[in-house]
């Protein structure tokens, strides 16, 4: 056999590897995670100097742009456009959506799309508005309460606007 190292070498050798072994990971350990010093920082401090300004106008950008995707997203769940988020903001803003969506159906319903207009419609739209209207001085309210009122008040005020939008559908002809 060659000089290669596959000779057993003489002594405890399982000691002397396992001493040897712990010695090179200690090592590499070391020179992974290397203390920081002083002129390490300065040295660091100066790459921060150099690269930041190149760096903070993409960071700025990408900042930009997942805020503008964060908003659309919210702006979907809420069924709004992203212009009109901040008017639904808040922890009733999921349910002033709806009740402005709502209203706008019932508009919608009023008008009678293709010259549709009728009694029972209109009679609909005008008596179901000002159960909006109590509804939305509800979500106002409740956003003073404490979160385990507010909680149930919503719970309240969401199932008054499912029976509506129920009703609304029903009177456009949809079965729910």
């Amino acid at each position: 056999m060659s000089g290669m190292g596959l000779l057993r070498r003489s002594g405890s050798s399982a000691a002397t590897d396992t001493a040897a072994a712990a010695t090179n990971s200690a090592r590499k350990a070391a020179q992974r995670g290397r203390p920081l010093t002083a002129a390490r920082a300065k040295r660091m401090i100066g790459v921060g100097r150099a690269v930041a300004p190149l760096l903070a106008p993409y960071a700025l950008a990408a900042a930009g742009a997942a805020r503008a995707r964060y908003d659309a997203y919210r702006a979907a769940r809420l069924g709004v456009e992203p212009g009109q988020l901040a008017a639904y903001a808040g922890p009733g803003g999921a349910l002033h959506a709806r009740l402005s969506r709502i209203a706008e159906a019932l508009t919608e319903l009023e008008a009678g799309g293709q010259g549709r207009t009728t009694d029972g419609a209109t009679a609909y739209a005008s008596t179901t508005r000002p159960r909006l209207t109590d509804l939305a001085v509800g979500v106002r309210a409740a956003e003073q309460m404490p979160t385990a009122r507010r909680r149930i008040a919503y719970r309240a005020i969401g199932a008054e606007l499912d029976r509506i939008e129920i009703d609304l559908l029903n009177r456009l002809g949809i079965t729910a």
